[in-house]
């Protein structure tokens, strides 16, 4: 408590500027519509691809199917989150940036280490003549 009677944590609430409302993102039904419809896109033709088959090999379709879903994580990240180097001063891109960053490590780590285990196991055969 202060002198005058206050809660000196309560005060300084008082003297905290609310955030501008102009530099928060908004979605507009447009925006929010083009959405909806790139993510229904981006879902069917992987969808398809999957299930006729048409014209690829299984690890061209594958290579495609995750070309596609890294798109669609852009345009969620575009219009649903509204992540661009403008909001929070950059930070939250900062943020993914860094994130991508661990998540490709850790992959990439788990296919060298799986790969190198698959390829120095021995066949069953062999353990069973030890």
């Amino acid at each position: 408590m202060n002198d005058a009677g206050h809660d000196s944590h309560g005060a300084a609430l008082h003297d905290v500027a609310p955030h501008d409302a102009a530099a928060l993102p908004h979605g507009t039904l447009k925006g929010y519509l083009t959405g909806f419809v790139l993510s229904a896109i981006l879902t069917a033709i992987p969808f398809w691809l999957v299930m006729a088959g048409p014209f690829f090999s299984s690890q061209t379709t594958a290579v495609i199917v995750l070309a596609l879903a890294g798109v669609q994580v852009v345009v969620h990240m575009t219009f649903f989150l509204h992540m661009n180097g403008r909001v929070e001063g950059g930070w939250s891109m900062m943020a993914l940036v860094f994130t991508i960053i661990v998540v490709v490590i850790v992959l990439a780590g788990s296919l060298w280490v799986m790969t190198h285990l698959n390829a120095n196991l021995m066949a069953p055969e062999q353990m069973m003549r030890r």
